[in-house]
């Protein structure tokens, strides 16, 4: 039986530093990783101007996403994706590219306060003008209200980090 490679995903608030130690994770395992951003950005350049714009495209472009990646994993590669799991519709979706395939997954739980992640969105925003329009206290206050940290009730793997 041929082994397939392993998922990985992440939940955490805005600013927890989810693409951050997604990339670091996709280096350390020799993972491809695959971007939210980065295909949205491309696909639709100009079109997301609010969260209700971000909703629309990034469900557009989940089927295609999910045979994608397990068409990856069926290779023995691992993935890692920088897609948010921050709600348990979200989640759910995510174990299902693993679970459809009988791979295994981890979710990676970046439990970072309110606070620590107003501090990294601001150095974020800093760092990257570009990104003042979307990283502001409002949109994360917005998005927060969807959050729902994961549970091990889900089904998921889970490996809690606090920093």
């Amino acid at each position: 039986m041929t082994k397939y490679g392993t998922l990985y995903f992440f939940a955490g608030k805005m600013g927890a530093g989810k693409s951050t130690k997604a990339k670091r994770i996709a280096k350390e395992n020799n993972a491809v990783l695959i971007s939210e951003d980065e295909w949205l950005e491309t696909l639709y350049p100009t079109q997301i101007h609010s969260f209700e714009h971000y909703l629309k495209y990034s469900n557009q472009i989940k089927p295609l996403i999910k045979s994608h990646v397990q068409s990856i994993l069926k290779t023995g590669t691992d993935v890692v994706m920088d897609f948010p799991g921050n709600t348990v519709e979200q989640r759910r979706w995510l174990v299902e590219i693993s679970s459809d395939i009988q791979t295994s997954h981890q979710l990676i739980f970046l439990n970072l306060s309110d606070d620590q992640c107003l501090q990294q969105i601001k150095k974020r925003r800093d760092e990257d003008p570009s990104r003042e329009h979307f990283d502001t206290i409002e949109m994360f206050n917005h998005v927060s209200k969807f959050f729902k940290a994961p549970s091990e009730n889900e089904g998921l793997n889970i490996k809690e980090l606090n920093q």
